[in-house]
């Protein structure tokens, strides 16, 4: 249930004290096996974590340890998804520029569990209850459309439920399943709380309830199951619950992770758009000429776009959007146009656009020389089909 009648908060404010009276306010007492899922910007404002800033874009940057993701918004600004300082990934770095003062910008929490834990501290101060606290924050998800809440900081709640090794109704080991339990929460007090309604907290009960018994362990001896651990220890918090690392399968998105490869810095060369519908072909061309041309560019080598989509003369290709028959022509020693040549062909992949290199006849006075032209087959490369 949402809990109504939290003010706005500001730097300072006692935050546990304002939880409590809303819950009070509820009519309501708080419970050990209660959870308190709350908003990650009331958070934030409490500690003080809204900075000056003439805009967003800075203080992403300053909030940035890698950039994931990239793409360019149809004003010009760039939206990107990185890991923030704060440890999750998210876009934005979760800077906020909504619902704050003007010319400032809000931080997420500098510790999200520390946030947590020292919360339910003081809830536990004022009532002698010591529900559990979850830190949620919004975000959106590889693959699937639309944003939902997850869990930045965590305390009296285990966040991860690992049932590895327990075995499912047929007697086979789950060597896999670990349940986000910590999310699962957040995007429940999600539901019922919301900005536009003023309501950034929400009250779970009954998650750690005996009687219920958790899909997972209904085998094995464990009939009366709860279906979380709620209301012990503080435990290891939200942090467990990123995936960041040696363990991280999708460390960059596929134009990011060409572009890494080739040794195209973030921000080097303008990122795609948001939308791949407003996306040109000409576009395309243009931006994988520019990373396979720049920095870690073989020396001795030269390549050059013949576009049929653009110009005065463009051909049918530029009435249907279709770079197929675009070329690339490379030139130079023979060493430095084959890497150009497959530099080329990988950032065009990187766009979407299949190509293939094909050799053509080259002479440069006695000097050693090669040519080929990076031929585009069409549509395809990295892009869905």
């Amino acid at each position: 249930m949402a809990l109504p009648g939290v003010p706005e908060v500001r730097p300072g404010h006692d935050l546990g004290a304002l939880l409590v009276d809303a819950v009070a306010r509820a009519g309501l007492a708080l419970r050990d096996d209660d959870v308190l899922v709350v908003a990650s910007k009331v958070v934030a404002k409490a500690e003080g974590r809204s900075v000056r800033a003439r805009g967003r874009a800075a203080a992403v940057d300053a909030q940035t340890v890698r950039v994931v993701a990239e793409r360019g918004l149809p004003g010009g600004a760039t939206t990107r998804v990185v890991q923030s300082r704060s440890g999750p990934v998210l876009a934005a770095a979760g800077v906020d520029a909504s619902d704050v003062e003007p010319g400032t910008v809000l931080l997420l929490p500098a510790d999200p569990d520390a946030s947590a834990r020292a919360l339910r501290a003081r809830v536990t101060e004022l009532t002698g209850a010591s529900p559990a606290v979850v830190v949620s924050d919004t975000t959106g998800r590889p693959w699937r459309v639309g944003v939902t809440d997850l869990a930045l900081g965590v305390a009296g709640l285990t966040a991860l439920d690992d049932v590895r090794g327990e075995v499912d109704r047929f007697g086979r080991p789950m060597e896999v399943t670990v349940r986000a339990v910590a999310d699962e929460v957040a995007a429940l007090g999600d539901l019922v709380k919301g900005k536009a309604a003023g309501t950034p907290v929400a009250l779970v009960r009954g998650l750690g309830g005996t009687g219920a018994i958790a899909p997972s362990r209904s085998t094995g001896g464990r009939d009366s199951a709860p279906l979380a651990e709620v209301g012990g220890p503080d435990g290891d918090g939200a942090a467990a619950c990123t995936r960041t690392g040696p363990s991280d399968w999708f460390a960059y998105g596929h134009v990011e992770a060409v572009r890494a490869a080739l040794g195209s810095a973030p921000g080097a060369v303008e990122p795609p758009p948001v939308d791949p519908a407003a996306d040109t072909d000409r576009a395309r061309l243009r931006r994988a000429l520019a990373v396979a041309t720049g920095p870690g560019a073989p020396d001795g080598a030269r390549a050059v776009l013949d576009d049929p989509t653009a110009g005065p003369t463009a051909g049918p290709t530029a009435r249907t959007g279709s770079a197929a028959a675009a070329v690339v022509a490379v030139s130079g020693s023979p060493l430095a146009v084959g890497a150009l040549a497959e530099r080329v062909r990988l950032a065009l992949w990187a766009e979407g656009l299949d190509a293939e290199v094909r050799a053509t006849d080259a002479r440069a006075g006695d000097a050693p020389a090669a040519a080929a032209d990076v031929v585009v087959t069409g549509p395809g490369g990295a892009a869905p089909r």
